[in-house]
């Protein structure tokens, strides 16, 4: 057990320390925005055009993990709406962001640093293939049920407004263009390579250090009964439908996945939700329960990933 401890407890002191000097004030919360902006528009983008561009095309779409963490998270997705408006009786906005909490992971911020100590070979190839899934499917379709709650007359015209996004995003032109170096088979010169290389290395401690900053001022009191179903939903149900959709792979005539990439699904769909889950919600006036469900779930999260590394161990 201290060999996982020693995987999960840096990233955990790092957010912590993200906490501690924003909520003591050496940094405020706007300046975890700078650093955000930062990570998200340049060191990210950075270390999926690495971890892309110095692979084989045909290592980085694997069908297998693709289909198995899009049917994952579309089917945890249909879940918690399914609960939160038939069983909780709650608007289908409010089901909506309660299912966004349980089916978007943070990948980037939390789930890329703890696959780099656990699983470095395939963590940028992960990385990868969750924005894939993630950012075509899961999040486009998730804020057309949002604008389709509201009574928006055209909730097709967030799907278009979601998609132009997407296209000008730094990751997904960085993941585009990794792919095009790949299929290529060229070699960056040595200097690009290594400016390249510089970025991505500053991606893990400063997004779990802007992590930890931006839980500062988050509300929790009062929210427990509300928040915990989808912490549980995050947590324990996402990765629990990864897995049985990797076991049903090869019913399917798809290749099982490499031992590697297997752990690396499951982990990914482990981790608490997306950094941005707030921030969207905010939008439909749902930014309380989401704040609080990730702050909570980013706490919790540190027993049940390390209890379930050492459970993939």
């Amino acid at each position: 057990m201290l060999d996982i401890l020693a995987i999960t407890s840096p990233i955990y002191l790092i957010i912590a320390l993200g906490f501690g000097l924003t909520r003591t004030g050496l940094f405020a919360k706007a300046d975890m925005r700078v650093f955000g902006k930062f990570v998200i528009n340049l060191a990210l983008p950075a270390l999926v055009f690495k971890a892309l561009s110095q692979r084989q095309f045909g290592e980085i779409v694997n069908t297998g993990y693709l289909l198995a963490y899009l049917v994952g998270s579309l089917t945890v997705l249909g879940l918690g709406y399914f609960w939160a408006s038939r069983v909780r009786g709650l608007s289908p906005v409010t089901s909506t962001f309660y299912a966004m909490g349980m089916a978007c992971a943070n990948s980037g911020f939390v789930g890329y640093p703890i696959l780099l100590l656990s699983l470095a070979p395939v963590s940028g190839v992960a990385l990868a293939l969750n924005m894939l899934v993630e950012n075509l499917v899961v999040i486009p379709l998730l804020l057309v049920l949002a604008e389709r709650g509201r009574g928006s007359s055209n909730p097709l015209h967030a799907l278009a407004q979601s998609l132009a996004k997407l296209f000008k995003n730094p990751l997904f032109i960085a993941l585009l263009a990794g792919m095009v170096v790949s299929l290529s088979g060229c070699k960056l010169p040595a200097p690009v390579a290594q400016t390249i290389a510089m970025f991505s290395a500053a991606s893990g401690a400063l997004s779990l250090f802007v992590i930890g900053g931006a839980l500062v001022g988050l509300p929790l009191a009062g929210m427990g009964q509300r928040v915990w179903p989808i912490v549980l939903g995050k947590l324990l149900l996402h990765p629990l439908l990864v897995s049985l959709c990797i076991l049903a792979l090869p019913v399917l005539g798809v290749a099982p996945l490499p031992p590697e990439l297997r752990m690396a699904a499951v982990l990914m769909a482990a981790m608490p939700m997306m950094g941005i889950y707030a921030t969207l919600a905010q939008a439909y006036g749902q930014e309380d329960f989401a704040a609080a469900a990730t702050l909570l779930a980013t706490a919790v999260s540190f027993f049940s990933i390390s209890g379930l590394l050492w459970v993939l161990r």
